[in-house]
């Protein structure tokens, strides 16, 4: 994946680094909390995201203010900051119409911007998220003290060289992960925003409140969630379906916060998700970006309709080594049987033309 990393500034003068992969339809991911533009780019938790998004999407994703490459010089994370700085990044992107993604409390951020952009949203697909912060649940003593606990937590642990801290919200993130994945995010919240920043973040989260604008989305929408979601409830999922008209809420087999590769509510996700915005099959792999020279010089003479014998006195080759670069061209792009010469073919000619 090539990421293109641009910056835009905010109303109120926050600079804001925004990104771009893929070539197709766009598609916005709303920033969620522990976000890096670059760090994710190779996490074992965010880079399949990231790929398999951008697939057949040109991906825009932007850090939050406060976090990663986004400027951390502020203090203000209300709500309409939030939805400003997506509305800075969409425009600064030169976005029309789009769908828009949103993970955990970006799903409330992205609420709130399609009730009020209803002519830009083409499709809106939530995951993990909610409309209604922790603090407007009507939380019991036990859970205010749970969450004042966290809190300090953040503010004394989040910056330590060691993780045991910041471990806690790792097993409420990816508890089902492997060690490599809990590791890689253990280091994200470490290198995503400062202890002071990340806690003024959690608790302003903690009042978001978008229950009146869920009536107000128009875009055909996906909502999914964890049965076993702990870092927010399955029943937050259901209660924000059930207030967007039309929306398909989707159960995942998960405790998983963050769906991770490999685990079946991982596909099952993404399969619904190709389903809402309308995507086809995988486009097959770029000739260009898997082929050796020689093996793309090959294809192409085939492609151009020379049989084997003439490619090899076009190449000066036998005609048993161009067989075996054919070959190696068709096991790189996943080819097979008797269609595999046409397919090959076709693959370097569509891209040469």
């Amino acid at each position: 994946m090539e990421q293109v990393i641009r910056f835009c500034t905010a109303d109120d003068g926050v600079s804001v680094a925004w990104s771009s992969i893929g070539h197709g339809p766009p598609l916005v991911k709303t920033a969620n909390w522990l976000t890096h533009l670059e760090h994710d780019l190779h996490s074992p938790v965010w880079e399949p995201w990231l790929r398999v998004l951008s697939r057949s999407h040109r991906l825009i994703r932007y850090d939050q203010r406060g976090c990663g490459l986004s400027d951390h010089d502020t203090t203000r994370f209300d709500l309409d900051a939030l939805v400003a700085d997506l509305e800075t990044v969409v425009d600064a992107a030169g976005l029309d119409r789009f769908a828009l993604l949103g993970l955990s409390q970006g799903a409330s951020i992205s609420i709130r911007y399609a009730a009020r952009h209803p002519e830009r949203v083409s499709a809106l697909v939530l995951c993990g998220g909610y409309a209604r912060g922790r603090y407007k649940r009507g939380l019991t003593p036990a859970q205010f003290a749970q969450d004042a606990l966290l809190q300090e937590a953040i503010r004394v642990g989040w910056g330590r060289s060691e993780p045991a801290f910041r471990r806690v919200f790792t097993d409420l993130f990816v508890p089902e992960g492997t060690d490599e994945q809990r590791r890689w995010f253990d280091e994200l919240c470490r290198v995503s925003t400062s202890p002071e920043t990340a806690a003024l973040l959690r608790e302003a989260w903690g009042h978001i409140d978008v229950i009146a604008d869920l009536a107000s989305v128009r875009a055909p929408t996906l909502v999914a969630h964890g049965r076993g979601d702990v870092l927010c409830p399955y029943d937050e999922g259901l209660l924000a379906a059930a207030g967007i008209p039309g929306a398909r809420f989707l159960p995942l087999d998960t405790a998983d916060h963050v769906l991770l590769e490999g685990e079946p509510a991982f596909d099952v996700f993404f399969d619904a998700v190709a389903a809402l915005l309308g995507d086809g099959p995988p486009p097959p792999p770029a000739a260009d970006d898997t082929l050796s020279d020689r093996e793309r010089e090959v294809v192409q003479l085939v492609a151009r309709g020379l049989g084997n014998e003439q490619i090899g006195e076009a190449l000066h080759l036998s005609p048993r080594t161009v067989e075996r670069h054919l070959a190696n061209a068709y096991a790189k792009l996943g080819l097979s049987g008797r269609s595999a010469r046409a397919a090959a073919a076709a693959l370097v000619g569509h891209r040469e033309r």
